[in-house]
């Protein structure tokens, strides 16, 4: 305790400058990889044109990550840039709000009623499954817990959420979280297979993945992967799917707080906003600022680029972040309930959206 207590007080007492300089070796990691990435879509593309090829169209996103993925798990992240690496979460935020100037209000109204709808049956739906399937192959129940909160919210930001509401262990949040991320890295390459071989258009496939998708920057990469209109339709989706974020980890709170006597949920007002993302409020406000016009043509293409390189650096960062020597080493058990439950969830979720894209001209 006094050795953890004092590692707290030694990081608390460095400078503030002394604290971002930390990071600049990891963002400029991120940098490269993601450069990497885009460098070798565009090379790909020339080679094709001046050869009269046609060659797969594979973006920059997924190169990243296979780049990242390749990185991390061959010679590993050096200890030097393993802080600079874990801001991709923030540069997936930033990303978003700056992604806010391409939605006006009428953009974010055009999900509907009936895609609002296959968003509560989404939430309802994969934590019934994941919670039967846990108890069914003998789970833990807090494990449970955080792979049906992931499944159902927005994975990895979910259980960290969640793990300390419920007062879960970290090796059960490292069990959910592993699981998580392989089906997420998986979803990269199958949801787009499986919308063209569907025929699905953009706003149906796009739904979709903001349903069945976990991580915010996978549902972001695969719905870019099929196409930009896609991409938003995503992104929407998935928006509205963090939003719920505060609410549901509130009611596992109050669930375990009965149960196992955890700490109790005193100001229910204050964990709502203490879990609710931030960032969902920043698309929002810029997004309500576009649609007022506050922007110029030309501010709103540089925002939206700033946005792009921001997902740059975010896809790096879920290669490199993503050890699949640790997956290995957390047992199949859980990675057989998150995969079983996360092909049900998307199965359900594509015979919503394609039902709805039939009757509903979604």
């Amino acid at each position: 305790m006094a050795t953890a207590a004092k590692a707290l007080e030694d990081q608390s007492s460095i400078s503030f400058p002394k604290q971002v300089f930390r990071l600049v070796p990891g963002i400029l990691l991120l940098a490269a990889v993601g450069f990497a990435g885009k460098f070798t879509e565009q090379s790909i593309a020339k080679y094709g044109k001046a050869h009269h090829l046609t060659l797969p169209n594979i973006e920059y996103v997924l190169w990243a990550i296979v780049f990242g993925l390749i990185l991390a798990n061959t010679i590993g992240v050096p200890e030097l840039f393993r802080a600079g690496v874990a801001t991709y979460e923030f540069w997936l935020k930033a990303g978003i709000v700056l992604l806010g100037v391409r939605f006006l209000l009428g953009d974010v109204l055009k999900l509907g009623g009936i895609s609002l709808l296959a968003v509560v049956i989404e939430l309802a739906v994969a934590i019934a499954v994941m919670t039967w399937l846990g108890r069914w192959f003998g789970l833990p129940d807090k494990l449970t817990s955080l792979l049906a909160i992931g499944s159902s919210i927005c994975g990895v930001s979910a259980i960290i959420a969640a793990k300390g509401a419920i007062d879960a262990d970290d090796e059960e949040a490292s069990y959910a979280i592993a699981a998580i991320l392989a089906i997420g890295a998986v979803s990269l390459l199958v949801f787009p297979l499986i919308g063209h071989a569907l025929g699905m258009s953009d706003h149906a496939f796009g739904l979709w993945v903001g349903l069945a998708v976990d991580n915010t920057a996978e549902a972001t990469a695969a719905g870019a992967l099929y196409s930009d209109s896609a991409g938003k339709i995503a992104v929407l989706a998935k928006t509205a799917r963090n939003a719920t974020i505060g609410f549901v980890v509130l009611a596992y709170a109050l669930y375990w707080a009965r149960k196992a006597h955890v700490k109790e949920v005193t100001n229910k007002a204050a964990f709502l906003w203490q879990k609710f993302p931030k960032f969902v409020l920043g698309f929002l406000l810029v997004s309500v600022l576009a649609t007022i016009g506050l922007f110029s043509k030309p501010q709103i293409t540089s925002l939206a680029n700033l946005s792009r390189w921001a997902f740059l650096l975010t896809f790096a960062g879920v290669g490199l972040r993503t050890d699949l020597r640790e997956m290995r080493k957390q047992g199949l058990r859980p990675l057989v309930v998150g995969t079983v439950g996360e092909i049900a969830v998307a199965t359900v979720t594509l015979g919503l959206v394609y039902g709805a894209s039939k009757y509903f001209a979604l």
